[in-house]
């Protein structure tokens, strides 16, 4: 599947439930992993979002219960959003007003690149590219609508 999809309101998008699957890939090792589950989009109280992602991760034959959950808030344009992990620490921006967008992060001595592609009203998809002296990462994220 190939384009891009502009969304004019990250927020209002992003609302509601997702199937999510992740692919893990450790490039030193070779070693691959996989997330299955969903995230869920819902209202904060502070205009923004809360998106609980839970799962189960399969990592070297091993599977486990996993789970997450981001900030979204309003950015400071339209179509945008300020992402924070859960305790309110800084995560990335996200501006998805044409489709596309590439942000970092630093994390210790090492570097998270996202680049997010919004593929359709109801399709969307992370690949966030780690490298440092602690990871060599490639974790490919797809989210389907679910209905």
């Amino acid at each position: 599947m190939s384009g891009q999809w502009a969304v004019p309101d990250v927020l209002a998008y992003l609302a509601g439930r997702w199937r999510t699957e992740r692919t893990v890939r450790d490039l030193d090792s070779g070693a691959e992993g996989r997330f299955e589950g969903s995230t869920v989009f819902e209202e904060s109280g502070d205009g923004g979002l809360l998106g609980r992602e839970r799962g189960e991760f399969t990592w070297q034959g091993v599977t486990r219960p996993a789970e997450r959950t981001l900030r979204y808030l309003p950015g400071t344009a339209p179509g945008t959003a300020d992402v924070r992990f859960a305790d309110g620490r800084p995560f990335h921006d996200l501006d998805l007003s044409t489709g596309r967008h590439v942000a970092g992060h630093p994390c210790a001595a090492d570097h998270y690149r996202g680049e997010f592609t919004v593929r359709s009203a109801v399709r969307w998809r992370t690949v966030w590219r780690v490298a440092g002296p602690a990871k060599d990462l490639v974790l490919v994220t797809d989210h389907v609508r679910e209905r």
